[in-house]
């Protein structure tokens, strides 16, 4: 359910669907770029342009809820806003940095031009169908390091062209997760090793803007 912070007098039946970004500043939000740490006057990666929450790329980094979630719908619209490249959604969110001083614990769901859809496992992992298949040699399964991480999606050709909005829609109950992009069901996963955690996006390369950010508490997921 969501975190009791958000919806302190509602029953889980009751909770609406909440909008995580105003359009207007970064508010539920808060954000971890290493290399700010030593140059905390440097420009963030992520701004908020015409009413449209932007990660520039770099420095690299996240930006991630103050809030944690469980059981939810998170959907949102993305395009990149140059050339394409490189993004990415992420939940289950808890230890910041836990990989190359970078990436904090969770399960990301790729963005990447041409690769939407992907997880990736950061320090928590998950199951698939065809899980050898798609992942690669069992023995070189894992959530750090130079281990197999991605975990590629099932379909091609589902993100729209260059210039046009792109919608994300991931649903987590419990530790399964479905994602459909553009209306398409893109990964299925199940047997996560979290199943509750703040939402991360990501600058990683490439500009990318956002817009209506929501979250929903649901109890199962959609057939």
């Amino acid at each position: 359910m969501f975190a009791a912070s958000i919806f302190p007098e509602q029953s889980f039946s009751q909770a609406k669907t909440k909008t995580l970004f105003n359009g207007k500043d970064l508010k539920g939000w808060h954000v971890d770029v290493p290399e700010m740490d030593k140059k905390p006057d440097m420009q963030t990666p992520f701004i908020v342009r015409n009413g449209l929450l932007v990660s520039l790329g770099t420095p690299g980094g996240h930006l991630i809820t103050d809030a944690q979630y469980e059981n939810f719908k998170w959907t949102f619209q993305y395009r990149f806003a140059g050339k394409p490249g490189n993004c990415g959604a992420l939940v289950f969110v808890s230890t910041p940095r836990a990989l190359y001083e970078m990436f904090p614990k969770s399960i990301e769901v790729q963005m990447m031009h041409q690769n939407a859809g992907d997880f990736w496992c950061i320090q928590e992992d998950i199951t698939v169908p065809d899980m050898e298949k798609r992942r690669g040699p069992k023995d070189k399964w894992g959530v750090n390091g130079d281990k197999l991480r991605r975990i590629p999606n099932l379909t091609d050709g589902t993100e729209k062209p260059l210039g046009e909005w792109n919608t994300m829609h991931i649903e987590c109950v419990k530790n399964t997760i479905k994602v459909w992009l553009n209306g398409v069901l893109v990964n299925y996963g199940y047997n996560a090793t979290a199943q509750k955690g703040q939402l991360a996006l990501q600058a990683e390369g490439s500009e990318v803007e956002f817009k209506k950010i929501e979250l929903t508490p649901i109890s199962k997921l959609t057939e």
